[in-house]
């Protein structure tokens, strides 16, 4: 079977580290998808701005293997308990493919780059690959009784922030917003837990750092990126 490369989403995260686990945790979080010359004809996004959010089916590019394991260790259980992988959302898969929903928030015609989407909500790296897009369907997509397994137990983990106002001020107004919900999702992996460790992770073009102590998140340093 051959899957060609339909579009790449551009986001404010240049490595993995920092992207919230799932999406839709941040809302704040934009993101730009630009299609492939061949994908531009306007006639294939007619009808889509009747959805408020589409599914992206897309490449973990950064985590291809040539072999997989059947279990892994989700960062979210502290890295030592094992689950099956199709038990998970691991990259480390048969077939490294990534499933997101976002929000729509507009259909640009651009007058280089034609249908250009803007979306809300994406937790994928800059210039992640995307395969494929389908519009989400509520009645059919939604299943407020489904059962979450171990995910649920770790969706109300948050940390408080705390964020000095001259050193929020080094971010661009409208990015604070999307800083801080993915800062309070804690970014680190949940096995690691010291609290005298400076963490680092980029975001929109700057270098945030942190500690992390006794469940609050403190930024101690933002610098722009080398």
């Amino acid at each position: 079977m051959k899957i060609n490369r339909i579009a790449c989403i551009h986001t404010d995260f240049p490595t993995k580290f920092g992207i919230p686990r799932q999406s839709g945790l941040v809302k704040e979080l934009a993101g730009t998808i630009i299609f492939e010359p061949k994908y531009r004809n306007p006639d294939a996004f007619r009808g889509l701005e009747e959805f408020s959010h589409i599914w992206l089916i897309w490449e973990f590019s950064e985590s291809a293997r040539d072999t997989w394991s059947p279990m892994v260790r989700p960062p979210r259980l502290g890295g030592n308990t094992r689950k099956g992988v199709f038990a998970t959302r691991s990259p480390f898969r048969p077939n490294p493919i990534g499933l997101s929903c976002v929000r729509l928030e507009e259909i640009e015609i651009h007058p280089e780059y034609g249908p250009v989407l803007h979306v809300t909500g994406a937790d994928l790296m800059d210039k992640t690959p995307i395969l494929d897009i389908k519009p989400y369907i509520p009645h059919a997509d939604s299943h407020p009784e489904a059962e979450g397994g171990f995910a649920s137990r770790h969706k109300e983990d948050r940390l408080e922030v705390v964020f000095q106002e001259e050193l929020e001020e080094k971010v661009p107004e409208s990015k604070r917003a999307a800083l801080r919900g993915v800062l309070a999702n804690d970014p680190r992996p949940a096995y690691q837990n010291d609290p005298k460790r400076v963490y680092g992770f980029g975001f929109a073009g700057m270098e945030v750092r942190f500690t992390v102590r006794d469940g609050c998140l403190t930024v101690c340093e933002v610098v722009p990126e080398i």
